[in-house]
C-alpha cells in the first residue's frame, strides 16, 4: 500500500484536480444530483482514490483467494478450475411435472438441482388440509409423503447430481425423505451432495413460512448438524439465507449483519448442543440476493467472507480453515423483477449475475423473465439458464481470480459494509443474540424502515424504475404465462388416500409415537423421523406431531 509521503502527494495532487480541473466542469456543468446513493442509500463518493483506502492492509484484509480471511474467494483458482454451479430453482404442481422440469434443465446444462416447495408443504401442511385449499402447486411443487418425492427424483441418480432443497420449518422431513429415496436407488447416505435452507430465524424475520417456537426449532436445526456429521457428512446441512432478508426490503448491510448474526446464533446453538465446531462449521453454507447495484454487491459478497472468517476465527476459536469459508449460493434478486416491460428483467438478471459472479459465488440461480407475473415457462428458465453459460463462457469474467480486487472504490465499499454490518451484529449481541432481538421486533422493523425508504424513493422518483415510474409504454396483457391447473389439489388430494390405503396404519403410528416421545425428551429426532417417513407416514403427520409437542409460533406486533 501507500507510505504517508505518498498518500501526502496523491492528496495534494487531487485537491489541486479539485480546484483546477473539476470546480471549472461543475461552473459549465454541474452533477445531476446533489448527492449519488447506492440502492441501499449509502453515499457514493464522486472519486475514490488511494486515500478511501489507506487504512486497509493487503495482507491482512485482501490478502490471496483461498487463504484467510477469504475476501477474494475461498478456492485459490476459483473459476479458472471450473465455472460456478448453475443451480436453477424449479418446482411446481406435481412431482411428475417437476420432475420433467429437473430433467430438461440437465439436459440444457444445469449442473445442479435447487427444489421450491408449494407453500403447504413449507408449512408443514398435507395437500388435503383445509388451509391448503388454493395454494397447492402453486409456488412449488406438493410433497406430501415419501411417494412424491419418488416421483419428484425418478430417472435422477441421486449419487450423481446435488440438489438444494427451500425448506425450513419442515426440513428434517423432507431431507429424511430424500435420504430415504436413495436408499431405495441403491445410494448410501454419505455419498449424498446438497443443501437443506433449514433456516427458521430468516423465516421469523421475513417470509413468515414458520412452525415451531424459537426453542424448539433451534433443537431441530441442531439435531441434523448431529446426525449429518455422523451419516450425511457431505450434505450441507444448512444455508443462511440473506437472501430473503434482502427481498423483505433490507440494505446491503443488513443483509450481511442480520445474515452473520443468524449464523452465529446457529453456531452456538451447536456448541451448546455439545457438537464441537470444527464437526459441524464446514457443512455450513449461506445463501445471499444480488440486486441491482452491480458495485455495492460485489463489495457485499467480499464482505461477508471477510467478517464471517473472522468471526470463526476470533469468536469461536475454530481451527480449522474450512470452518472460516463462506461459501455461499446467490440468486438474483426477485423483488427487482417488474411486471411491465417483463423483456426488461433479462437485462437485470444478467446484471445481477455478474455482481454474483464477480464477488466470487459458489452457485447461482438466475430468475426468468416473467416471474413477477407467473411461474416460469421453459422458454424463460431456458433464457435465464443462457445468461448464466454466457457469463461462463464467452465474457472472460472467470480467467482471473477476483478482477475487481484493488480498486479503490471496491475496497472502500467493501470495509464499509464489513464495518456497517459488524455494528448490526454488536447491536444484536447486545439485546441478548438474534432470536431475542427477532422476538423483539428489532431486526423486522430496522429492516421495515429500510423498506419503505426505498419505495418512498421510488414514489419520489428519486430511484427510478425502468418501465414503472419512468420509460413506460401501453403494454397488451402478456400471453402464454404458465398457469397451474387446479386439479392438481385433487390429484394430491388422492395420492394421499392411495398411500394411506396401502401402507400399514399400525405401523406408522407406532413410529410416529416414537417421534412424539422423542420429541418429548432430549433424544434426536432425525433417525425417529426417518422412520415414520419410510413407513409412508405424511409430512403433514409428521409436522403434527411436533407441533402438538412443540407449540406454534407467534410473531411478535412491530410497534
Amino acid at each position: 500500500m501507500f507510505n504517508g509521503e505518498e498518500l501526502s502527494k496523491i492528496k495534494q495532487n487531487r485537491e489541486s484536480w479539485e480546484e483546477k480541473v473539476l470546480n471549472k466542469s461543475l461552473a459549465k456543468a454541474p452533477e445531476s444530483k446533489q448527492e449519488f446513493k447506492s440502492v441501499s442509500g449509502a453515499v457514493v463518493n464522486r472519486l475514490y482514490t488511494p486515500e478511501d483506502i489507506a487504512d486497509i492492509d493487503y495482507e491482512t484484509e485482501i490478502g490471496y483467494p483461498g487463504q484467510y480471511p477469504f475476501t477474494r474467494g475461498y478456492q485459490p483458482t476459483m473459476y479458472r478450475g471450473k465455472p460456478w454451479t448453475m443451480r436453477m430453482y424449479a418446482g411446481f404442481a406435481t412431482a411428475e411435472e417437476s420432475n420433467e422440469r429437473y430433467k430438461y434443465l440437465v439436459s440444457q446444462g444445469s449442473t445442479g438441482l435447487s427444489v421450491a416447495f408449494d407453500l403447504p408443504t413449507q408449512i408443514g401442511y398435507d395437500s388435503d388440509h383445509a388451509l391448503a385449499q388454493g395454494e397447492v402447486g402453486k409456488v412449488g411443487v406438493a410433497i406430501d409423503s415419501l411417494k412424491d418425492m419418488e416421483i419428484l427424483f425418478n430417472g435422477i441418480p441421486l449419487d450423481k447430481v446435488s440438489t438444494s432443497m427451500t425448506i425450513n420449518a419442515p426440513a428434517a422431513v423432507l431431507l429424511a425423505m430424500y435420504i430415504a429415496v436413495a436408499e431405495k436407488q441403491g445410494v448410501p447416505a454419505d455419498q449424498l451432495r446438497g443443501t437443506i435452507q433449514n433456516d427458521i430465524l430468516k423465516e421469523y424475520i421475513a417470509r413468515g413460512t414458520y412452525i415451531y417456537p424459537t426453542e424448539p426449532s433451534m433443537r431441530l436445526i441442531t439435531n441434523i448438524f448431529e446426525y449429518c456429521s455422523k451419516e450425511v457428512p457431505k450434505w450441507n446441512t444448512i444455508s443462511i439465507s440473506g437472501y430473503h432478508i434482502r427481498e423483505a426490503g433490507s440494505t446491503a448491510a443488513q443483509e450481511v449483519g442480520f445474515t452473520l448474526a443468524d449464523g452465529i446464533a446457529y453456531v452456538e446453538a451447536a456448541i451448546n448442543a455439545g457438537l464441537d465446531v470444527d464437526t459441524f462449521a464446514p457443512r455450513l453454507s449461506f445463501f445471499f440476493n444480488s440486486h441491482n447495484d452491480l458495485f455495492e454487491e460485489v463489495a457485499k459478497f467480499r464482505a461477508a467472507r471477510r467478517l464471517w472468517a473472522k468471526i470463526m476465527k476470533d469468536r469461536f476459536k475454530a481451527k480449522s480453515e474450512k470452518s472460516m469459508m463462506l461459501k455461499f449460493h446467490t440468486q438474483t434478486a426477485g423483488c427487482t423483477l417488474t411486471a411491465q416491460q417483463p423483456d426488461n428483467n433479462i437485462i437485470r438478471v444478467a446484471m445481477q449475475a455478474l455482481a454474483a459472479v464477480l464477488g466470487g459465488t459458489q452457485s447461482l440461480h438466475t430468475n426468468s423473465r416473467d416471474e413477477a407475473l407467473a411461474l416460469p415457462t421453459t422458454e424463460s428458465v431456458t433464457i435465464a439458464l443462457r445468461t448464466q453459460q454466457i457469463l461462463a463462457s464467452e465474457t472472460g469474467v472467470t480467467n482471473t481470480v477476483d478482477p475487481l480486487a484493488g480498486s479503490y472504490f471496491i475496497e472502500a465499499k467493501t470495509k464499509e459494509i464489513e464495518e456497517k454490518a459488524l455494528e448490526y451484529i454488536t447491536k444484536i449481541d447486545e439485546l441478548g443474540g438474534a432470536a431475542r432481538a427477532i422476538d423483539l421486533g428489532y431486526i423486522q422493523k430496522e429492516i421495515s424502515d429500510s423498506a419503505f425508504n426505498y419505495q418512498m424513493e421510488i414514489e419520489s422518483l428519486e430511484r427510478i424504475v425502468v418501465g414503472v415510474n419512468k420509460y413506460k409504454v401501453e403494454e397488451e396483457s402478456p400471453k402464454g404465462l404458465l398457469r397451474v391447473d387446479p386439479i392438481v389439489a385433487e390429484m394430491q388430494k388422492k395420492k394421499i388416500s392411495d398411500v394411506k390405503a396401502s401402507r400399514s396404519n399400525e405401523a406408522v403410528q407406532e413410529k410416529l409415537n416414537n417421534l412424539r416421545k422423542a420429541c418429548q425428551g432430549t433424544e434426536n429426532v432425525m433417525p425417529h423421523i426417518l422412520d415414520a417417513v419410510k413407513e409412508y407416514a405424511t409430512l403433514g403427520e409428521i409436522c403434527d406431531v411436533m407441533r402438538e409437542v412443540f407449540g406454534e409460533y407467534e410473531q411478535a406486533v412491530l410497534l
